[in-house]
């Protein structure tokens, strides 16, 4: 039931407590699953507190138990340990503290382990997060990897001094992080996002060397597959064991058999490409040859053949073709000249014979008034009247002094 407050009637810190304490108290009993991360026996008191953590997310609750019961237990319970509590929920009103009450403790053992991991990769898969198709390609040749591992360890070593060896100008940016244990999840779901986040690196490389099923149940917790999945940059899973494959492998865009072959195959070795280089070179250099070969053999049979040994030859030969079509054109244009020439004077000829002058140079005249006006007849013609006669060579300018008309005789 809920409880009844206002501005103007608050409730006191002792009725909310006391009402948490009865909504906690009425869930009874339950049974829970985690890994237990701290364990703390005090001297002399009779109960042992413990910190249980779930797997997935970020969240701890206090447990408490009796120390008969904690060491009754078949197998002790160590930070690290998967469990399952039967408790009960207990809120503590005077700290405002909520706890679990264990009554017993189970330990999760190997082969429910491994069930609970294949169920999980199930869902997992079901949501695709193992895709083939969402496996990002690695760089050809990353300029700076980021390296979760444990400080000083044999993994950091073998990684960073194989693949200098490779590829000497290849730089690291190392995160450490616990590779076991109960902060081993958490420690390298931080890494993976701190380096995930840096804008220099490349590729990740998860690395470890190897251990036991036990040891390596923190890479499969989801929520570090579900950081990896979500990466923007390449994962390399480097764990280093061969008969167990946690799920680290399965979401990884690479997995690599142990540290040493992580390194091998992130970055090329510089021998091996230089060597490639220089094959590339000769090939190069060997088919270019072999075409400027085939090309120089092409250009001497080209200016072996006549036209271009002699050149001159065909130009004699067309030199005396356009001679020869020179002369014809002469002769034509000659031919046709005198034909032109002659029709010319034949048609002068007959312009000359038809014209007024020649019939004057006959010893005819043509009679013209004042006006210029050719005279044809006597009555045009005025006694004392002025007249112009054009003859063959000139005018003669005259004046009428009489006319007199000539009788036509019809016989």
């Amino acid at each position: 039931m809920a409880l009844e407050t206002s501005l103007e009637k608050p409730a006191p810190v002792r009725a909310i407590a006391n009402a948490i304490s009865g909504w906690i108290d009425r869930l009874g009993a339950v049974w829970v699953e985690g890994q237990v991360t701290q364990v703390s026996r005090r001297p002399g008191l009779a109960t042992v507190f413990m910190t249980l953590r779930d797997s997935v997310a970020d969240i701890s609750v206090p447990v408490t138990c009796s120390r008969v019961m904690f060491d009754g237990l078949a197998t002790p319970v160590t930070e690290g340990a998967s469990v399952v509590i039967h408790a009960r929920p207990s809120y503590y009103a005077n700290r405002g503290t909520l706890s679990l009450q264990a009554r017993e403790i189970r330990m999760v053992g190997l082969g429910e382990l491994l069930a609970r991991l294949e169920q999980r990769r199930q869902l997992l898969a079901a949501e695709g997060l193992f895709a083939a198709e969402r496996k990002r390609r690695l760089p050809t040749v990353p300029q700076r990897i980021g390296l979760v591992t444990a400080a000083n360890s044999a993994a950091e070593r073998d990684v960073i001094e194989n693949a200098t060896r490779r590829w000497p100008a290849v730089a690291f940016e190392v995160v450490h992080a616990a590779m076991q244990g109960h902060r081993c999840a958490s420690e390298v779901i931080e890494a993976v996002r701190r380096l995930d986040a840096h804008p220099e690196v490349d590729v990740i490389v998860i690395a470890r060397g190897g251990g036991s099923v036990e040891d390596l149940l923190p890479f499969s917790d989801e929520g570090l597959i579900r950081v990896v999945a979500a990466a923007r940059t390449p994962v390399v899973s480097a764990i280093g064991h061969e008969p167990d494959s946690p799920l680290l492998d399965l979401v990884a865009d690479l997995r690599a058999s142990t540290p040493t072959d992580a390194a091998k195959r992130v970055v090329p070795d510089m021998a091996q490409e230089a060597s490639r280089v220089r094959e590339a070179r000769a090939r190069i250099r060997q088919a270019m040859s072999a075409r400027l070969e085939r090309e120089q053999h092409t250009l001497d049979a080209i200016r072996s053949r006549p036209v271009l040994a002699e050149p001159a030859t065909v130009l004699d030969a067309r030199h005396d073709e356009l001679d020869d079509l020179r002369h014809r054109i002469r002769r034509s244009l000659e031919t046709r000249l005198d034909r032109a020439a002659d029709d010319i004077d034949h048609r002068r000829a007959r312009v000359q014979a038809l014209s007024p002058l020649a019939t004057l140079q006959r010893g005819y005249a043509v009679l013209q008034d004042a006006d210029g006006h050719v005279v044809t007849s006597v009555a045009d013609v005025a006694a004392g009247a002025g007249l112009s006669v054009r003859v063959a060579d000139g005018r003669v300018h005259v004046t009428a002094t009489r006319t007199e008309p000539i009788e036509e005789h019809h016989g």
